[in-house]
């Protein structure tokens, strides 16, 4: 059975993973006859917010893994304890979690740093030439990773003009892309779908995310 990876960032749009499109890969996964490997890093959030009010919460502390448990019915691992070897593919949901937790890019922007071991994995990964996806805003992060590498991939975070042009200020191309299509960049085996960022209902999101996990297991081999 093919194994995939999907690196979640906490739980929740605000200050996590979007629940809606880890919800969705990993049914999508299940339904390929695909083993999905969930994993986070053990490092605390830099911002939680409440979800009812949409405001920062001061003082409230989370942690990563542990939130990201939530979605994962606690068959979680910690990222740090992950190998490319294990895996056939990865796969990142968006949220802003990807954006803040897995990297500073929503402070940052084209000068956002990589928390490590995310860094780590995805750069194993595409060294051993397996499939990587990644959705929403989570192209911002491929973006970042690859930054300075010499590797230019190709993504799509929908049409967001500030994001595109963070992302190729990073050297990445950008691609529009409508919320039910893949951007497909064969050479570096890379596939991205806009999801929320274009998305208004779980349905529409839905179709790119199945898309983009039929690719990566069909490119996984």
């Amino acid at each position: 059975m093919k194994k995939v990876g999907v690196l979640l960032s906490g739980c929740g749009v605000q200050d996590g993973s979007e629940i809606h499109e880890a919800v969705v890969t990993l049914l999508a996964l299940d339904r390929a006859g695909v083993e999905a490997i969930c994993m986070a890093p053990d490092v605390e959030q830099p911002r939680v917010v409440d979800h009812v009010t949409g405001k920062a919460q001061k003082g409230d502390r989370r942690n990563v893994l542990h939130e990201s448990a939530r979605i994962a019915r606690g068959k979680i691992r910690d990222l740090a304890s992950v190998h490319a070897r294990e895996l056939d593919a990865l796969v990142l949901p968006g949220g802003f979690g990807a954006a803040t937790n897995l990297c500073d890019f929503a402070t940052a922007g084209a000068d956002a740093k990589v928390n490590p071991e995310v860094m780590r994995l995805v750069t194993e990964v595409h060294a051993q030439k397996k499939p990587l996806g990644f959705m929403c805003i989570a192209p911002a992060l491929a973006a970042a990773i690859f930054r300075g590498s010499g590797v230019r991939p190709r993504l799509t975070v929908g049409d967001d003009g500030a994001t595109a042009h963070a992302m190729e200020q990073m050297g990445a191309t950008h691609v529009k892309r409508g919320v039910d299509e893949i951007e497909v960049d064969e050479a570096n085996r890379i596939v991205s779908t806009p999801a929320y960022m274009l998305a208004d209902r779980i349905s529409d999101a839905a179709i790119g995310i199945e898309r983009l996990v039929k690719k990566i297991v069909e490119m996984a081999g």
